[in-house]
């Protein structure tokens, strides 16, 4: 990883869970694996958004420090690569798609998918 906008992209995990106690009712957020990158909000949304900020400027203070960032859980595990069965239909369908884009099947996959 190089900077902030690289660990913003990573699938972390958000726990955002309502909270009602004597300051009121509200919304607490967390990442589960940047321990004490925490926020709250009014709303569900609102606590996801302040989460946002928050792991930003928490993943900032890391990487200026020289500390080590941790990754998502589970997410060196994954290869990148998975074989996917599809009717004969669709990958004829989508191969002549592919074709027609000027691209390879794996490529447009991965545009479909991504979108």
């Amino acid at each position: 990883m190089k900077d902030v906008e690289d660990y913003m992209n990573l699938p972390y995990n958000y726990i955002v869970q309502p909270i009602n106690d004597e300051s009121g009712y509200y919304f607490y957020a967390r990442v589960l694996e940047l321990d004490g990158c925490q926020s709250t909000g009014e709303t569900f949304e609102e606590a996801y958004e302040n989460l946002k900020e928050a792991m930003k400027g928490w993943i900032e203070t890391k990487l200026e420090n020289g500390f080590e960032v941790p990754l998502p859980v589970g997410y060196e595990n994954f290869s990148g690569k998975f074989i996917v069965r599809i009717p004969k239909s669709l990958h004829y369908k989508l191969s002549v798609e592919a074709q027609q884009e000027g691209v390879s099947l794996n490529q447009y996959a991965l545009y479909k998918l991504s979108h």
